[in-house]
């Protein structure tokens, strides 16, 4: 199996000698880690209340729609595309996180933080995967 940046560990696909070296996944996972990391940070930092505990309890929910997303996904055979893996483990990562706010009592969902959610966490999500796109094929 392969992504945009090269062929990624795959148990069920036979090596060849032909194909190149395979790519680990766990870059990509920080990859969307630090996109959800940063957008806590920068909403706490926003609203005067960026302590580390406060920090991650904001985190919480959507590092589990990330987790969810990936492994619902099974984002680990091609985590740097942007189209399925990406828009599906974005998709996951806010619909749960706004779904898990509240459940956990952690704040209420606004629509204008909805919004704000969906389009940061889009565009550095996806963002890093058309970047990272864009780069392979200017290698090849």
């Amino acid at each position: 199996m392969s992504d945009s940046l090269g062929p990624v560990n795959d148990a069920s696909a036979p090596a060849s000698p032909t194909t190149p070296t395979a790519r680990p996944a766990w870059p990509a996972a920080v990859c969307d880690l630090v996109c959800v990391l940063v957008f806590t940070v920068v909403g706490t930092l926003n609203h005067d209340t960026a302590g580390v505990g406060h920090v991650a309890l904001v985190g919480l929910p959507f590092v589990v729609g990330l987790a969810v997303g990936w492994l619902a996904t099974r984002a680990w055979r091609a985590p740097a595309q942007v189209w399925p893996t990406g828009v599906a483990v974005w998709f996951a990562t806010v619909v749960l996180g706004l779904v898990l706010r509240p459940v956990l009592g952690i704040g209420g969902v606004e629509v204008s933080f909805a919004i704000v959610t969906a389009v940061f966490l889009g565009v550095t999500m996806l963002g890093w995967r058309a970047l990272a796109a864009l780069a392979a094929r200017r290698r090849a």
